[in-house]
C-alpha cells in the first residue's frame, strides 16, 4: 500500500496559489489513476486507486498547510503506512520555478507544512517531491509570494512541472524504488 499526500490549503481562494502545488500535483496523479476525491477522512479529502494490485491512497489535507502533519499522521495510522510507503508532494521556494527535486528523505527546510509533517510523524526519511516555485524576478516577502496566484505567463511551465510530479508519484506507487524515480524525474 502507498500513501501519496499533496500539501496545500483548502478553499477556492487558495486553489491556484503557489502553496497549492502539492494539491494540484496529487490531483493530477489521481487523474492518471482514474481516482476521484470523494471521501473525507483523517482531516483530508481522499481518493483510492490500485496500481499493480497495490492500494494507493491519495490525500489532500484539509488542515491548512501549517498543520498538515496532523492529517498525515492520522492517515498513516489508519492505513498502517510504513515510512517507505509514504510520498509527500509540496511547493519549494528554494528551487527555481518549474523544477522538480525528488528525495528519499531530508529536512523540512523553510517549509512550514513539511515542518508539521516531520514533527507529527517523527520521521524524516520518507520520499518527497518538491516543486520549485521561486521566481528571481519577484521580490516580495515569502509569505505573500506563496499565497499569490500563479501568473498567467507561467501557467504552462507549472502545468508541465505538475504533470511530471504526478507521473513521478505514479511511478513510485508502481513499486519503483525512489532512486529510480529520482533518476527519471529530478531537475526536469
Amino acid at each position: 500500500m502507498y500513501l501519496i499526500v499533496g500539501l496545500g490549503n483548502p478553499g477556492t481562494e487558495y486553489e491556484k496559489t503557489f502553496h497549492n502545488m502539492g494539491y494540484l500535483a496529487v490531483a493530477d496523479a489521481a487523474n492518471l489513476l482514474r481516482a476521484k476525491f470523494k471521501k473525507k477522512e483523517c482531516e483530508s479529502m481522499v481518493a483510492e486507486a490500485y496500481v499493480n494490485g497495490e492500494k494507493v491512497i491519495l490525500a489532500r489535507p484539509l488542515t491548512f498547510m501549517n498543520n498538515s502533519g496532523r492529517a498525515v499522521k492520522q492517515l498513516m495510522a489508519k492505513y498502517k503506512i510504513e515510512k517507505h510507503e509514504l510520498l509527500v508532494i509540496y511547493d519549494d521556494y528554494d528551487l527555481p520555478k518549474g523544477t522538480l527535486r525528488i528525495r528519499a528523505g531530508g529536512s523540512a527546510g523553510t517549509h512550514n507544512g513539511m515542518r508539521s509533517v516531520l514533527a507529527e510523524t517523527g520521521i524524516s526519511d520518507f520520499a518527497r517531491i518538491r516543486v520549485g516555485i521561486r521566481d528571481s524576478e519577484v521580490n516580495i516577502p515569502i509569505i505573500n509570494y506563496v499565497l499569490a496566484s500563479v501568473r498567467q505567463e507561467d501557467y504552462e511551465l507549472f502545468a508541465s512541472a505538475l504533470e511530471r510530479a504526478a507521473k513521478a508519484a505514479v511511478m513510485f506507487a508502481s513499486g519503483h524504488p525512489i532512486e529510480a524515480v529520482m533518476n527519471e524525474y529530478n531537475g526536469k
